[in-house]
């Protein structure tokens, strides 16, 4: 508004440039690179065309504005946040070396298909007024204003704050040093160790990773960086690695398993694929694999795979024990006993899984949670 009052030499058109943007006179913007395009309706049945132009910015002036931008690291949380800081607006700032608004008449080029010849006409002044109203709704329209769109800025910024990372991880720790004549004098006494520093309350956050051609998928490389720092921030705590003992097979699971939702989805298509392409698997093998997971983990997946023998005790009686509370006759054949579309599992933990699958069919599917009591797992299969 300060660039197009310091073009106007007359306020009145102003002035009805206000109230026709009050009044809704403004059909659709449609704002590009430098450029912003309106139809507007005045006194007459057909409207006006007006059109503002703006210098676009330089690759080199977009540089400087992205590097002084990732500089403050408030500005550029706000920024990959989509929150505009107002400073980065404001001309006293240490960014406006390379204005976004514009600042002076000079800055401002509008235009329309009336016939007055004022600068500006009431058309365009109304179109200013309706940007203005836009830019305070969506104030990152100025750097498509500017020349480049939203995601243009942020995966620039992004790999800024990445390599900014980077560089601050590999800063070395300021280490105290002592001469090595000094720390070899058998008269030099020892003080003592430092306590350790707490453990962290809980695992870092990676930084955000760039769409960029060629390079690995973004939501790839975050979800290792994630399940990396969990695993490094339990072994910390515990002294434990909590998948130390997996196998490639289980672990894919697990990574699987981790994903929100369940079976194959728009968002964990690709994921399968990857996974079962890397190990030879199929993407339903995996899908069944992940409902076994969450069953119960490692062990779970185990008794998923491998029937084994289990010794005489619980195994038998739970056979007896379901007939006599008026299941049907449950077969029994190595771990598993199957009646029509349900089976149940017995666990070397001690603890039977359910299955369920279509009659007549030997699809066995995961069901349900396991527990030690096999009536209570078969009705949990029935009620499902």
């Amino acid at each position: 508004m300060a660039a197009l009052e310091a073009l106007s030499l007359d306020p009145a058109r102003l002035a009805r440039g206000h109230a026709y943007a009050d009044a809704g006179h403004v059909d659709t913007i449609t704002v590009t690179p430098g450029r912003v395009v309106a139809y507007v309706r005045g006194s007459r049945a057909r409207p006006y065309r007006a059109d503002l132009r703006l210098r676009t910015l330089a690759d080199d002036d977009w540089d400087a504005f992205l590097d002084a931008a990732a500089e403050h690291p408030a500005h550029l949380e706000s920024l990959l946040a989509k929150t505009m800081p107002q400073a980065l607006l404001d001309p006293d700032s240490p960014l406006s070396d390379v204005p976004l608004l514009p600042a002076t008449a000079g800055d401002l080029l509008p235009s329309c298909t009336c016939p007055d010849a004022g600068r500006p006409c009431k058309h365009a002044a109304a179109l200013c007024y309706q940007v203005a109203r836009l830019l305070d709704e969506d104030p990152f329209l100025v750097f498509l204003l500017r020349g480049r769109d939203e995601r243009e800025i942020l995966d620039a910024l992004s790999r800024r704050n990445a390599a900014r990372t980077a560089t601050e991880t590999r800063k070395p720790a300021s280490v105290p040093a002592i001469g090595a004549r000094a720390a070899l004098d058998p008269a030099r006494s020892l003080g003592l160790l430092p306590a350790p520093l707490p453990p962290p309350a809980h695992p870092g956050t990676p930084p955000s990773y760039p769409q960029t051609r060629g390079a690995p998928d973004p939501l790839a490389l975050d979800h290792l960086a994630t399940d990396a720092a969990i695993r490094a921030h339990t072994l910390l705590t515990t002294g434990t690695d909590p998948i130390a003992g997996l196998t490639p097979w289980q672990d894919a699971v697990r990574i699987a398993a981790a994903q929100p939702g369940s079976g194959l989805t728009a968002a964990t298509r690709s994921l399968y694929t990857s996974l079962t392409r890397a190990l030879g698997r199929t993407p339903s093998e995996l899908a069944k694999a992940v409902a076994a997971w969450r069953q119960g983990g490692a062990t779970a997946l185990e008794i998923l795979d491998e029937p084994w023998d289990p010794p005489a005790g619980p195994f038998d009686r739970a056979r007896s024990t379901l007939l006599a509370l008026g299941h049907q006759d449950f077969r029994p054949s190595r771990n598993r006993l199957t009646a029509d579309r349900f089976q149940l599992r017995y666990g070397r933990d001690g603890l039977w899984y359910g299955y369920e699958s279509d009659s007549g069919s030997d699809d066995w599917w995961p069901g349900g949670p396991a527990g030690n009591d096999p009536v209570r797992v078969l009705a949990l299969l029935l009620d499902s």
